[in-house]
């Protein structure tokens, strides 16, 4: 039974005219300071390309202000085919954004920052770049893995035609909002679990670094499927929000029915101190796909959480404890 009432306000943004969003506006980061919404949103163009787009709103659903221009769009061989999906939080003085870079082939996570919203410098690809059969080599080397790493992330080259190199697809790269034992972690997601990575400084994610990682797989997981509405595979959704009971985690889960995916908005917590330990999740998808604008779009059958704003009333989840197996 779903115990928590969510109230859905309807659609805020939608595409224009303008030529690098002619085609769709969806999966916004937004980042709240005052009554100041920030929104930093997917813009896609025709033949599916895609660049970051900026809106300013009024409280959480008024847009006052709207760029004309993207904020930010390829500019690499990596992002050749879009830059996509954005996150943002603000560690210390400085905002991380992170996106998924597409060439065409590989969708890779990204990260760009910036001290005022305005200018930001690209880092580039900040998570490994590996075939598969390097990731299955290291990943292995402790064990077998979930058999579903070579369904989601192997079978991509037997239907690629293309002469560039196909890489295991590791995105949704979502930094936790404060250093935690003065590191910094965040998020990221090969598919179908949601890992961990946690690095004292950006410059340690070297390709040595990310060898020994894989080495370790199975420690560095933090969520994997569970429950029906995230049967197939899960990944991150909006940064982790700090709570006194842990970190609230809102999440994406897709599961494969007759008609496709369908992706549902989740939510599990997380260790204060420790997040790759689990503490609760919620059992039943948090909201899920039912209208029209939920139903039909770029993709169908999506929700799809990529941010929030915090409200200035406290939220209340049952989640269901993890117990010792």
């Amino acid at each position: 039974m779903n115990l928590i009432e969510v109230k859905k306000e309807g659609i805020i943004l939608e595409k224009r005219d303008l030529g690098f969003e002619n085609e769709g506006v969806l999966n916004p980061a937004v980042i709240r300071e005052g009554n100041t919404v920030h929104m930093f949103y997917r813009a896609v163009s025709k033949g599916n390309y895609s660049s970051i787009g900026y809106c300013r709103l009024d409280g959480p659903l008024t847009v006052t202000e709207r760029n004309d221009t993207p904020l930010l769009f390829p500019q690499s061989d990596v992002e050749s085919h879009g830059v996509e999906d954005p996150r943002i939080t603000k560690i210390d003085d400085l905002y991380y954004l992170t996106y998924t870079a597409y060439d065409g082939v590989n969708a890779m996570g990204a990260l760009a920052t910036s001290v005022d919203l305005i200018n930001f410098e690209k880092h580039g690809l900040i998570v490994p770049q590996f075939s598969y059969d390097e990731f299955k080599r290291l990943a292995e080397c402790k064990g077998s893995i979930n058999r579903k790493y070579a369904r989601y992330n192997d079978n991509i080259r037997f239907h690629t035609k293309h002469d560039k190199e196909i890489l295991v697809w590791d995105k949704n790269v979502i930094f936790f909002p404060r250093r935690i034992d003065g590191k910094l972690f965040f998020l990221h997601r090969v598919r179908p679990d949601v890992q961990i990575a946690s690095v004292n400084e950006l410059h340690e994610l070297t390709k040595a670094y990310w060898e020994n990682y894989f080495m370790n797989l199975k420690e560095n997981i933090v969520l994997s499927p569970k429950y029906k509405h995230e049967v197939s595979y899960i990944g991150g959704g909006c940064p982790p929000i700090e709570t006194e009971h842990g970190w609230l985690l809102i999440y994406h889960g897709v599961h494969d029915t007759p008609k496709g995916y369908v992706y549902s908005a989740c939510a599990a917590l997380l260790d204060l101190d420790n997040p790759l330990k689990e503490i609760a999740r919620l059992p039943y998808p948090l909201f899920k796909p039912e209208h029209v604008w939920e139903l039909k779009g770029e993709v169908n059958n999506v929700c799809f959480p990529t941010g929030t704003a915090f409200l200035t009333t406290p939220c209340t989840f049952i989640m269901e404890p993890l117990m010792n197996e």
